[in-house]
């Protein structure tokens, strides 16, 4: 329990408690205005509490998160390189040792090609 009184999740939890009674404050100055005979704010009246009861369904899922230790959070081990990058560096290697000038002449178009794009 120790983790949730971190100065970040201290902050989470006073951003949390804010969001919660503003949206309800909302929601009553909004049931207010529909009682004086602004039909518009009726629907107002339920949206602000929903909004509220959003704001805590997410704060309990961050702590349950935080909780479980989500091993799926971390960023991975070993990036993987995608096939086609593979498949070109291959095909470049082979054009090189068949014709090291139209090797060259391609690495100059494709630098030019860059260039353009940058």
């Amino acid at each position: 329990m120790r983790r949730f009184f971190t100065p970040g999740w201290l902050g989470l939890h006073a951003l949390a408690i804010v969001l919660c009674a503003s949206f309800l404050g909302f929601g009553w100055w909004q049931y207010d205005r529909a009682q004086a005979g602004n039909d518009r704010s009726w629907a107002y009246t339920f949206e602000w509490p929903i909004f509220s009861i959003f704001v805590i369904v997410m704060w309990i899922k961050m702590m349950r998160d935080e909780l479980s230790g989500d091993e799926t959070r971390q960023a991975p081990k070993v990036i993987e390189e995608p096939a086609a990058a593979a498949v070109k560096r291959e095909l470049i290697r082979q054009h090189e040792a068949e014709d090291p000038s139209l090797a060259a002449y391609n690495r100059y178009l494709a630098r030019l090609n860059a260039e353009s794009r940058g």
